[in-house]
């Protein structure tokens, strides 16, 4: 602890953004650059306190020793405090732009004031130890002889790989994109996650000896979606191949899959009218946008264009919000956000204590800048979808609402619909941003994978966290496959469990370690 009265002392302040009305006006990253001297005093306001939750279940996914290198940041031991920062963490210029910081919602100093600025932290490090050229490639002094198919480059592969890596196996990544990185690559905007940054990284692993291979299907050409991925793959020339998953067990000694939950909730599908042009998907928007972004600056324009459109984007969240804030630097003429839950309160309700995650009232980056651009915050709250409007040439032309009540649950649904409240809403494009059911199955079909129903209904591939085996032997799962839609940091927590899994599966031992589990002296 470097100064025992720092979070008496000193207040919070997090590193701004750029100008709202500024960085809508490009796909740059929205950040700036922080003040050594502030991210020090950020630093001290770390009270070492006795039992760290930042650090816990409740807090990061990955147990990060937050409290330590917020020390070494406040005495200037960068170096120290990135050593420290990459012993959890493979990613941390991932989760220091792209994660919500459940850490800080656990803070201890947040029962009381406003929390340590961990994200900020966390980024600064990372990012200084690339331009002081500390982070370099480290590739294993020996190898094992034994083989490792990953399929998925999302987080949770890139993790697994990583540690697989550092064991000394070889391991080879399937990606049917492109690009490696999947939901880094192509589901988060390049204003939130500049994709150079995740070039950057795979590049290491690259020189680290990870094989990856690209435009390759695991599975059944005729099960191949036919949604965006698809036509981007036609469109770009990019020759796809198609391999059976029993290929990948016969000629590899373990198989993670690793492939996202991918498969679109949309509880507008009965609503009338939703067959209508102009409907989009939100990964379908935001893939096809970051890919014309970096085949061409856009200049090729074979993305869906929100210029001079009135945009709906249904569903709430940080996918809701990375569309607004695309549709805004196309320069949409109108952008409005429906969702269909309650305004969340300013501060914490009594049934959401701390050290749970906040569910409070938050103004993401898309918000401010649309606030700034239009005049207006888009959102509109206890808002339910009724129909979609044709405009006489089989095309979106509005939207009908209704509003709900959360206060009066009704026979079907835990609210009730407002009489009267009935609205259609402009719209030339529609956006649905309304989550995931988990992956697609037809590849665990094919092999007889077990799946699991973590949320109801939805289906993903069975396997206990901590061992992340299947039904089959040889063959694990991890990430949002096995877990379902959640956070950049719990694929990163599923990959690196996986790869201590497998590592110890065909060595029976390992030193890899994982975060929850009781870890060997030796930390990997």
């Amino acid at each position: 602890m470097g100064k025992p009265t720092g979070f008496k002392e000193f207040q919070r302040e997090v590193v701004p953004y750029r100008d709202p009305v500024e960085r809508a006006g490009d796909f740059l990253e929205i950040y700036t650059e922080p003040i050594v001297e502030q991210l020090r005093t950020q630093g001290a306001r770390c009270m070492d306190c006795g039992v760290p939750f930042c650090q816990s279940n409740s807090g990061c996914p990955i147990d990060n020793l937050i409290p330590e290198w917020n020390d070494l940041v406040y005495q200037n031991r960068w170096r120290d405090a990135l050593d420290r920062l990459h012993k959890t963490n493979n990613f941390p210029e991932f989760t220091g732009r792209a994660c919500p910081a459940p850490c800080e919602g656990s803070c201890v100093l947040g029962i009381t004031d406003p929390p340590v600025t961990i994200k900020n932290i966390e980024n600064a490090i990372i990012d200084r130890g690339f331009e002081e050229g500390w982070v370099v490639a480290q590739p294993p002094s020996e190898r094992t002889g034994l083989r490792v198919a990953i399929v998925g480059s999302g987080p949770a592969g890139l993790a697994a790989a990583a540690q697989l890596n550092k064991a000394g196996h070889a391991v080879t990544v399937f990606e049917r994109a492109d690009r490696i990185g999947g939901l880094l690559m192509y589901g988060i905007p390049n204003m939130k996650l500049d994709k150079g940054v995740v070039e950057r990284r795979v590049n290491l692993l690259r020189e680290e000896g990870v094989e990856f291979v690209t435009c390759v299907h695991v599975g059944r050409e005729e099960d191949f979606p036919s949604g965006h991925m698809t036509q981007i793959m036609q469109e770009r020339g990019c020759e796809m191949q198609f391999i059976d998953p029993q290929e990948l067990i016969d000629e590899y000694d373990a198989v993670l899959m690793a492939t996202g939950a991918t498969k679109s909730f949309d509880p507008t599908g009965r609503c009338p009218g939703r067959d209508l042009g102009g409907i989009y998907l939100a990964m379908d928007f935001l893939t096809r946008n970051t890919k014309s972004l970096l085949d061409s600056e856009l200049a090729d324009g074979k993305f869906l264009s929100a210029k001079d459109k009135h945009v709906i984007v249904i569903g709430g969240g940080d996918t809701g919000a990375d569309c607004i804030g695309t549709s805004l630097r196309h320069g949409a003429k109108s952008i409005v956000n429906f969702e269909l839950l309650d305004t969340p309160p300013a501060e914490r309700a009594p049934n959401n204590p701390w050290p749970q995650w906040p569910r409070v009232y938050r103004v993401d980056y898309s918000h401010a800048e649309t606030k700034a651009r239009l005049g207006a915050d888009p959102r509109q709250f206890n808002v339910l979808t009724k129909e979609f409007i044709d405009d006489g040439n089989g095309r979106i032309s509005g939207v009908k609402t209704v509003t709900v009540d959360w206060s009066k649950p009704g026979d079907k649904a835990p609210f009730s619909e407002v009489p009267g409240s009935e609205k259609v809403w402009p719209a030339d494009l529609v956006f649905l941003a309304t989550g995931f059911v988990g992956p697609e199955l037809e590849v665990g079909e094919m092999l007889g994978l077990e799946t699991q129903n973590p949320r109801g209904n939805w289906q993903t591939f069975a396997a206990e966290h901590g061992a992340f085996a299947t039904n089959l032997e040889k063959v694990f799962a991890a990430g949002d496959c096995r877990r379902g839609q959640s956070l950049v940091v719990w694929a990163i927590n599923e990959g690196r469990g996986a790869a201590r899994a497998i590592d110890e599966f065909l060595r029976g031992s390992t030193v890899l370690s994982a975060p929850g589990l009781n870890l060997p002296q030796q930390v990997v």
